[in-house]
């Protein structure tokens, strides 16, 4: 049974599977991991969504505000036993459905480019991709999506 919880980056579940998430990242970023990680902070997440399956932490995501209007999708991750069960369109569905109650009409995010499941995950799911923003203007591993909210 998959169950959902609204939370915020205190909770211990959300901090254990960022903690995989950064070891895995750390292992694809390789020498620009220093750069990305200064991006994903997550002491200041008010909007966490955990997904379980059978009441075990199965995949996590959050989104923060990026502008007035617009939610940027931050530390997605699905744990690897876990993955290509719909766990990661799940969570991505919750925060999506979260940030338009909160009024927002726009998520963004970026990706890596060596990261094809979550490339496929984005575009699957009615992410365009768009011109890097913010500090991944110039980063060429990077890329940017966004959607608009119904």
């Amino acid at each position: 049974m998959l169950s959902t919880v609204r939370t915020d980056s205190s909770h211990p579940h959300f901090r254990m599977l960022v903690s995989q998430l950064n070891a895995y990242l750390s292992g694809i970023n390789g020498e620009q991991d220093a750069f990305y990680s200064q991006y994903n902070q997550i002491d200041l997440l008010q909007h966490v969504v955990l997904l379980y399956k059978d009441q075990i932490p199965a995949g996590c995501g959050a989104v923060k505000e990026a502008a007035p209007g617009i939610m940027e999708v931050k530390r997605m991750f699905t744990v690897p036993s876990f993955r290509g069960t719909g766990i990661a369109s799940r969570v991505l569905q919750e925060l999506e459905q979260w940030s338009a109650e909160l009024g927002y009409h726009k998520c963004i995010l970026e990706t890596g480019r060596f990261m094809p499941d979550a490339v496929a995950l984005y575009n699957n799911r009615g992410y365009r991709q768009i011109p890097n923003y913010g500090p991944y203007v110039n980063t060429e591993d990077s890329i940017c999506f966004e959607k608009v909210l119904l």
